[in-house]
């Protein structure tokens, strides 16, 4: 961690600083006066650390009582005596999920403010008095499908006085709680149809669209609006595909805000301007200043500071096709190389890429993983299947009850278009996808899609499997996107690809890592020999050091190699992807 000022020269601090709240990790500090409050990464403990104080040591605010303890999205109190966070204790399906109160100075033990519900959203604190509220939510629920807004009045010790049900209705999810600056609350939900901006005590949201303003709760503490100094919004929303910022007044009026770019992972306000990180198909994802007067944007910081040069970039072009009655959405990357390219009058070889989620969303930002085959001969698809985010709470629930059926057949049916548009070639089709997205691949291909090729990343095979063996967070995902486990146990096997062996012909590459606690291991071994006795070629690489995630850059740039190498045999193609 390295912090700076204009003035001074940067503290490094050699510390990580990250959240493993959830199993999927939490907003892991905040930062007021030049202190700041952070997650370690080696302990998940409260820090404090005041860089250009006169001890720039990290202080711990929290202490380890014997049992795993995870803190998340810190909160600074309005008087900075206290820090809010999201904790969790214990490890696995029995974890407790609390929001807890930490004396900022570290005189004392945390304080539990809520703990009554399964789990707990970041807290949003009160400008100027002893109030914060948070959403919480309740098994079999996942945040998107139901959750509720409560807010916690708390006296000068930090006990809480009051409870207030701010927010709560079956079949409603809400999300991102924030005061504004006169302390009204304000917060999402999709009550609508859409994740739309509402305030406390209002009948209508101040800017009613279809449209989503929020985006699925996997990270505790993700924010994508906040305040002007003058009480106005600044807020991301995502239409249509695409998404923008705009400013709200106080007075209903709406103002979109020059972004240049055409996704947004999140935004954050402060000084009469707001902070971005955003991306586009010809820029990777950067740190961007919006000024509230309309300016044009600052870019800060780039994740990728020595781009490739347009020729070489190859830019999503979006699609839509007929699935299941529904219209469903994708991105088609065409090949792109200034230096070589396919025969003429020949389509491309098709790579289709399955989100994992399955409640995310696939976006038009550039990105590396795309750009490596697109550059190589490749056109990449990526289908944003039934029970994608982004598109409304409608397009989300298409995948209740039907994980396992309707993503693959929207994956086939995306495959299909392509070809009857000429812009894949039918006999070099290749399917892939990631964990969840890992299934939805392989069932694609166990479906007889007409894919000559599928590669699964730590993909699900045995969902009967997960409920037992998963974090606390997802262990019961299942219930909404196949049924009630154990009830519905003969469903969720028939929902596996190892049933469809029989009428397998793609040939298989699987990556697992030895170390994965949400996919076992075993998984993937079952699927390689299954395979193997019905005859069809597969190819099983693990990675011993690695969990689910298969991040280490040594087994990035393996895994890479490997695949490439598959296709090219697989699909028959030359080195370069060309036929």
């Amino acid at each position: 961690m390295a912090l700076a000022d204009e003035e001074r020269e940067p503290v490094v601090v050699r510390s990580g600083v990250r959240s493993e709240v959830g199993g999927y990790g939490a907003a892991p500090y905040t930062a007021r006066g030049g202190t700041v409050y952070y997650v370690d990464a080696a302990d998940q403990g409260l820090h404090r650390l005041d860089p250009f104080g006169p001890r720039n040591a990290p202080v711990a605010l929290t202490e380890a009582d014997g049992e795993p303890v995870r803190y998340g999205a810190p909160r600074l109190a309005h008087d900075g005596r206290l820090v809010f966070a999201v904790r969790e204790r214990g490890a696995g399906r029995d974890a407790a999920h609390e929001v807890v109160a930490v004396p900022a100075d570290g005189s004392g033990p945390p304080r539990v403010l809520a703990a009554a519900h399964d789990f707990h959203g970041a807290p949003a604190v009160h400008p100027s008095e002893r109030r914060i509220a948070f959403t919480a939510w309740n098994h079999p629920h996942m945040p998107w499908d139901e959750s509720v807004l409560l807010e916690l009045r708390l006296d000068g010790a930090g006990a809480v006085t009051s409870r207030r049900v701010v927010a709560a209705a079956p079949g409603v999810s809400v999300t991102q709680p924030c005061y504004a600056p006169d302390g009204r609350l304000y917060f999402v939900d999709d009550r609508s149809g859409w994740w739309n901006l509402r305030a406390d005590g209002a009948d209508t949201s101040p800017a009613p669209m279809a449209a989503e303003f929020g985006r699925p709760d996997w990270c505790c503490g993700l924010t994508t609006y906040g305040f002007l100094d003058d009480g106005g919004i600044v807020a991301a929303y995502r239409a249509r595909g695409e998404d923008a910022v705009a400013v709200i007044g106080r007075d209903g009026a709406f103002r979109r805000l020059p972004l240049g770019r055409d996704v947004v992972d999140a935004l954050a306000t402060g000084g009469g301007e707001a902070v971005a990180v955003a991306a586009s198909g010809r820029r990777a994802a950067a740190v961007v200043r919006l000024p509230a007067d309309g300016a044009p944007p600052v870019e800060l910081r780039s994740g990728q500071p020595d781009p490739p040069g347009p020729e070489w970039i190859s830019e999503a072009r979006r699609f839509a096709f007929e699935s299941d009655g529904q219209r469903v959405l994708g991105l088609y990357y065409p090949p792109r190389n200034p230096e070589c390219g396919g025969p003429e009058g020949v389509p491309p070889p098709l790579l289709l890429s399955c989100h994992g989620g399955p409640t995310v969303v696939a976006v038009a930002a550039l990105t590396p993983h795309v750009q490596y085959w697109t550059s190589r001969g490749y056109a990449v698809a990526e289908v944003n299947y039934g029970g994608s985010a982004g598109h409304g709470r409608a397009y989300r629930e298409r995948l209740r009850g039907r994980w396992g059926i309707l993503d693959a057949a929207d994956c086939v049916n995306a495959a299909r278009h392509l070809v009857a548009e000429g812009l894949a070639d039918p006999r070099r089709l290749a399917v892939r996808g990631r964990s969840s997205g890992g299934l939805t691949a392989l069932n694609a291909a166990a479906a007889g899609g007409g894919f000559a090729a599928v590669v699964s990343y730590a993909g699900v095979t045995d969902p009967a499997a997960i409920p037992d063996r998963t974090h606390r967070m997802e262990s019961r995902y299942l219930d909404g996107l196949i049924g009630p486990w154990p009830a519905e146990r003969e469903e969720y096997a028939a929902r596996s690809p190892l049933r469809g062996l029989g009428s397998w012909t793609a040939a298989t590459l699987v990556f697992h890592g030895a170390r994965d606690p949400v996919v076992p291991l075993e998984q993937a071994e079952r699927l390689r020999d299954g395979l193997r006795d019905h005859g069809v070629p597969v190819d099983l690489v693990v990675y011993p050091e690695e969990g689910h995630a298969l991040r280490r850059p040594d087994t990035v740039r393996h895994l890479v190699a490997t695949e490439a190498a598959f296709l090219t045999g697989a699909l028959r193609l030359a080195e370069n992807g060309t036929p």
